[in-house]
This record gives structure tokens, C-alpha cells and sequence, in this order.
């Protein structure tokens, strides 16, 4: 790869080929174009400077995603606390998979799911986020905050549910 030698022009390429999405990642993590930019950059620092260390060339997209969602997830936690730790609380919860058929979420755009999304306690997007749009599972998202599993189904299921009445609002 010929990043691995400084070549300018093979960067640029690289750079233009990932901005995008990793804008994307960013923000829906933070959401602040302003940070989510600024995060984008210092990631793409941080991956060309290091990346001697990646052994798979061809996970580069990957690997830079890993670390923009790591630097994502920093910068939140650094700007809100989460609301509450659930490591000191455990709860059980039944993880219901499904949606209620009472109510017919096929109909629902993206577009306002987002939105949905964006006016969620910040911890619940966060880990919507990672889970139902990054694809993240439970066990890697509690890697990344630094919860326990069952924590983290918590929180997701919750998260969820809290989705779920705000969608339910709307239609």
C-alpha cells in the first residue's frame, strides 16, 4: 500500500473513498457536524500514522471504522455523562426481538427514524447506533462504553422501547 510510504496522492484517494461514511459514523454518534468533522480528520491522522500496524490491507475500511467510532465514542463520553451507570444496577430483561403487531412500522422512512433516533436520551442513540446501525453486538458494544454484557442488553432494550413509544407518537 502505498500510503504506508507518505505518497500524498494515495491518501487523498483514500480519503476521498471513506469521508463520507465516516463523516456519517461520526455524526450519528455525536451529533455535531462541526465535532463528527473534526473526529473524521484526526482518525484518518491516526490511521495513516499507524499504518505499518495493520497486518490486512484490505480491512482498511473496517479498521478506520473501529477507530472512528472508538474517537466518536471518546469525544461523547467526554461531552455527556451518561445518564445513568448501569453497572451499579442490574436488572433482568427480556429482549423482545420483535415489534408489536398492533402497530405497522413498515410504513415508517428512514428519514424520520433518524430523527427519531436523534431525540433519544444521548446513551440510548449511542448504543442504537452502534447496534442497529453499525451492526455492533452486545458483547462489542460493551467493549466500547466499558459496560457488562447484561448492561448493555439493558440499555439496548430499553433504548429501543423508548424508540418504539416516540415512533408510536408519531403514527
Amino acid at each position: 500500500m502505498l500510503c504506508i510510504t507518505g505518497n500524498q496522492k494515495a491518501q487523498i484517494e483514500l480519503y476521498n473513498r471513506y469521508y463520507h461514511a465516516m463523516y456519517n459514523t461520526s455524526f450519528r454518534i455525536v451529533n455535531n457536524s462541526f465535532e463528527a468533522e473534526d473526529i473524521m480528520q484526526d482518525s484518518f491522522i491516526t490511521a495513516f500514522s499507524k499504518l505499518d500496524t495493520l497486518k490486512d490491507k484490505s480491512t482498511f475500511g473496517g479498521w478506520l471504522k473501529r477507530i472512528v467510532i472508538n474517537n466518536s465514542i471518546h469525544a461523547f463520553n467526554k461531552n455527556k455523562h451518561l445518564d445513568v451507570n448501569l453497572d451499579h444496577v442490574m436488572y433482568k430483561v427480556e429482549d423482545h426481538q420483535g415489534v408489536d403487531n398492533q402497530t405497522d412500522f413498515t410504513s415508517i422512512k428512514a428519514q424520520q427514524v433518524l430523527e427519531t433516533l436523534n431525540h433519544l436520551k444521548p446513551n440510548y442513540k449511542v448504543v442504537l447506533t452502534l447496534n442497529l446501525i453499525e451492526g455492533y453486538d452486545y458483547e462489542e458494544i460493551g467493549d466500547v462504553l466499558n459496560i457488562s454484557y447484561a448492561n448493555c442488553r439493558t440499555m439496548i432494550s430499553r433504548a429501543k422501547n423508548s424508540l418504539r413509544k416516540k415512533l408510536e407518537q408519531l403514527y
